[in-house]
């Protein structure tokens, strides 16, 4: 049967609905306890705020197709003044400005505030978020170039290639642990390409517990994994590999 008249409707999500939506998740007076925590708050007042910049990185990652400038003139539009306090004459500043601030708050800042803002979010009415009473979880890994830099180099390493040859990009190995019903990544951590996925799997179960029912591929079922996710409390449903699981 032919489908005629068909078009596929993209949903689209208003500017004022991802702001308000930041904001509730993510209050303005958490960021500056973390801020606060690891010792990133400035000594004297700046064109931009580290308040401001930690709201920055958050917003690029929902606009990447927007140049840092914009990113910050609609964040500065868009938020609430709880949230971006900033002085009467306040200007954008330019690339070279935000590029600095940015590396004057650090990874740190992001890290510690991932950690205390990342949790299953789901309700019961949430479609495809619980079996039963169990709250289902997924982990799996994926891989991601970065910038062809020598410190990415050295710290990632580039993927196998052809004698004679090297890959473009170095490549970022993410192993993330998800919620299934909100799709929602609850811990993540980074590692060199050549690291294999089970061995970093096996550390996300620290934010696995009772009431979860945690799911993986073939390539992440051990022995391991199995024991050591029940000690957490959480149970399991993986697939097994055609040869059987290994002890890892």
């Amino acid at each position: 049967m032919q489908l005629k008249e068909f078009s596929l409707i993209s949903p689209v999500i208003e500017s004022v609905d991802v702001f308000q939506a930041i904001e509730t998740v993510i209050p303005s007076e958490l960021i500056t306890e973390v801020l606060k925590e690891t010792n990133s708050v400035e000594e004297r007042q700046r064109k931009l705020p580290s308040e401001l910049v930690v709201s920055l990185v958050i917003a690029m990652n929902l606009w990447s197709l927007d140049s840092m400038r914009t990113v910050l003139k609609n964040l500065v539009n868009g938020l609430s003044r709880q949230w971006t306090l900033l002085g009467q004459y306040w200007q954008v500043p330019n690339s070279s400005s935000i590029t600095e601030a940015r590396m004057r708050v650090g990874p740190r800042v992001m890290s510690k505030l991932f950690s205390r803002v990342a949790k299953p979010r789901a309700s019961l009415k949430t479609v495809g978020a619980f079996l039963g009473d169990l709250r289902v979880m997924a982990v799996d890994g994926t891989v991601m170039d970065v910038p062809d830099s020598l410190a990415n180099a050295r710290v990632f390493g580039y993927p196998g290639s052809r004698s004679g040859t090297r890959a473009a990009f170095p490549k970022v190995r993410l192993v993330l642990l998800i919620e299934a019903g909100t799709h929602l990544i609850v811990d993540a951590l980074m590692c060199p390409y050549k690291m294999g996925e089970r061995v970093r799997a096996k550390r996300l179960l620290r934010s696995v517990s009772e009431g979860m029912l945690l799911m993986w591929d073939r390539g992440l079922h051990s022995y391991a994994m199995v024991h050591l996710t029940l000690q957490q409390g959480c149970q399991y449903l993986g697939r097994i590999p055609a040869k059987g699981a290994s002890k890892g």
